[in-house]
This record gives structure tokens, C-alpha cells and sequence, in this order.
């Protein structure tokens, strides 16, 4: 029954990307309350483009590669292994690196509500990318929805988080989602066919936002 089996991905998918998966995203903004603090993020507009920068040339974008490369692993122990490294020597900040761990630890423990072998062959450090892209490929959910999926749960938490630090409101945070889907499905179409040679940023002052916020005294966020 493909249609049945459809519908069941696509609600695992959903489920495992919903605000309510107990992972605890909504804790970090990535430095942009540090870019908020900073002035380099002040309304809606700016969030709009710190938000498609991270996603085209920033850490959105390596984590779509690692979710990519995680799915192609098909379930391999060694590999995921391999790629669980890279994507945790590839964070740029302490609170990053704890960022994805944290994330990645917590999704694995939630995610095992749905018994699966590839649980017993991601490493205990596993970045949330790897995590994610490794179980969504043991549920045969597809590479580029899942990745499409991925980067909107990412984004919707950016937009989260903006409109908590009041740089734009419910309304405009709606409006940022619906114009970047065209950037979401380009990003997710390219790190689908992509390989660990395309990972690497150009986004300097999120990377120092991220490292500035470390030693912010008052903050909302973890990250």
C-alpha cells in the first residue's frame, strides 16, 4: 500500500519536526540574539536575510549536506561514525558544537518511540543533522521532503526566535517563511545531490555573532 506507507512518513516526518518534539530547540537562536544585540539584525526585513544567508551559505547549509550525507549512509555504522565527527568538528563555536550535540542527543532518545535498528548504529555524539537524516532514511522517507522538511523546521525556529527577541512580529514571521520557500526547495534540491566537498560557509559575522554570544551576560537563549 504505497499510499498508506506515504502518509505514514510523512507523519513521523512531521511529528519528528513539530515545536512539540521534545528536543528543546526553541532554547537556541544560532547568535542571533547576538546579532540582534549587535543591531546587525532589527526588523523583519534584516531577519529575512540573516535567515536566507545561514540557509544558502551558512550552517543551514552544512547541515543540509550533513543530513544528505547521513541519509546516504543507509544505516552504515562507520559512516555515520565518520560524519558524526565532521559535523561536530565543523561547528564554529563551543555553543554551537553544544548546540547540535544536545539536539542530536535528544532527538535520538525521542525518535526511539519508533523502533528502528539505526538507532543502534549512530554514535552516542551525534550532531542533529546526522540524527535526523539517518532516521528519515531508515523510515524511507525521501531525501529531498525530508531535507525540504528539515530546513523549514530550522527556519520556523529562526523566525521563533526573532519574533521572541521583537524584531518582527507573528504576522511578518509568516510572510519570511512564505518568501523564502523558494530558497528552501533550491537548498534542499543542491545538498540532496551534494557531497561532503560542497560543505563550508561564508557567513563571518553569524560566526562571530555565535562567539560573541558565549560572553553575553543577559540572554534568552543558549546559543
Amino acid at each position: 500500500m504505497p499510499g498508506a506507507l506515504e502518509t505514514q512518513a510523512l507523519l513521523r516526518l512531521m511529528a519528528w519536526l513539530s515545536p512539540a518534539f521534545p528536543v528543546g530547540g526553541f532554547a537556541y537562536s544560532g547568535g542571533l540574539e547576538r546579532a540582534v544585540h549587535d543591531r546587525l539584525v532589527t526588523d523583519a526585513a534584516s531577519l529575512k536575510q540573516w535567515l536566507s544567508t545561514l540557509l544558502a551559505h551558512g550552517t543551514l547549509w552544512n547541515d543540509a549536506v550533513l543530513f544528505a550525507e547521513a541519509q546516504a549512509a543507509k544505516g552504515d555504522a562507520g559512516a555515520l561514525t565518520e560524519l558524526a565527527d565532521l559535523g561536530l568538528a565543523l561547528a564554529g563555536s563551543a555553543e554551537r558544537h553544544l548546540e547540535t550535540l544536545l539536539l542530536g542527543r535528544a532527538f535520538i532518545a525521542a525518535a526511539t518511540a519508533w523502533p528502528h535498528p539505526v538507532f543502534a548504529a549512530l554514535p552516542r555524539d551525534c550532531p542533529y543533522p546526522v540524527a535526523v537524516g539517518a532516521v528519515a532514511e531508515a523510515h524511507a522517507i525521501g531525501a529531498v521532503p525530508a531535507l525540504a522538511a528539515f530546513l523549514h523546521a530550522a527556519l520556523s525556529q529562526g523566525v521563533s526566535a526573532g519574533i521572541r527577541l521583537g524584531v518582527a512580529g507573528q504576522q511578518q514571521g509568516v510572510a519570511i517563511l512564505a518568501r523564502l520557500e523558494p530558497v528552501m526547495a533550491d537548498v534542499a534540491a543542491r545538498a540532496a545531490s551534494a557531497s561532503p566537498d560542497d560543505l563550508g560557509t561564508a557567513t563571518v559575522q553569524a560566526d562571530i555573532a555565535s562567539l560573541r554570544h558565549e560572553v553575553q551576560v543577559s540572554r534568552l537563549f543558549r546559543s
